[in-house]
């Protein structure tokens, strides 16, 4: 079926204008992006179909990248480009909304919700370091590392020196864990000591090292596992 054979109260984008983009399922969202269908399927239908690929998960979606999802029978390079065009504008927006946040990180779900927009559905792993100022607010975030499969490896001399250019008293550390298990590796375990001594070295604070999971995540902190400053702590400050 057409979209145009659709009464004009169910077509998409008038739907929109009418009701507000959050009266559309995702399905409609995604066929106004795609604007045509193609022979014998409307963009509707497209936009469904493309959706049980990825069994409706929009982090699927996002993951296929260009070459996969242009290779999606009737999305060609176009389509493809204006899905991934939008996805990554929902993403920046996210991000944007983040750094406007003017309080002090004093909890990991602090941390994890500043940071989740950036790591969900990345599927190696990255480690990121937070800055931040004596009274805990974020004064810049930093993408340190980038792991070729499973791992990282910290290199602490650089983290050292972006804090110290930012005048920055403490940091957090995050990264994440693409396996969807949140929980540190002994090798993590061991990273985190060594960076809290090393900044220590230089009058810097370690308040935390978050691993992400998607919808979970672990704080070092929280656990008190490596002997760091609590969010308690930093809440009488």
């Amino acid at each position: 079926m057409k979209i145009l054979d659709l009464c004009e109260a169910e077509r998409p984008r008038e739907k929109m204008m009418q009701k507000g983009s959050a009266a559309l399922s995702n399905g409609e969202l995604l066929a106004i992006l795609l604007r045509t269908g193609t022979k014998g399927e409307s963009a509707l239908e497209l936009a469904q179909r493309l959706l049980s690929l990825v069994e409706g998960s929009l982090t699927r979606l996002f993951c296929m990248g260009a070459i996969e999802l242009k290779g999606v029978k009737g999305m060609g390079e176009s389509r493809a480009a204006a899905v991934l065009a939008a996805l990554e504008l929902g993403k920046r927006f996210l991000l944007e909304e983040s750094s406007m946040v003017k309080t002090p990180i004093i909890s990991s779900r602090m941390v994890y919700d500043m940071m989740i927009p950036v790591m969900k559905g990345v599927l190696h792993e990255e480690n990121w370091a937070i800055f931040l100022n004596n009274a805990s607010y974020v004064i810049g975030k930093e993408k340190v590392t980038i792991g070729n499969g499973n791992a990282t490896v910290i290199d602490y001399r650089q983290i050292i020196k972006s804090a110290l250019d930012r005048g920055a008293s403490a940091l957090v550390m995050v990264h994440n864990h693409p396996s969807g298990n949140p929980r540190p590796s002994p090798a993590d375990v061991r990273e985190t000591k060594a960076m809290r001594t090393a900044l220590n070295g230089v009058g810097l604070y370690l308040n935390d090292h978050v691993i992400i999971s998607d919808d979970r995540f672990y704080s070092f902190a929280d656990d008190r596992l490596y002997g760091g400053q609590s969010y308690k702590n930093l809440l009488s400050l």
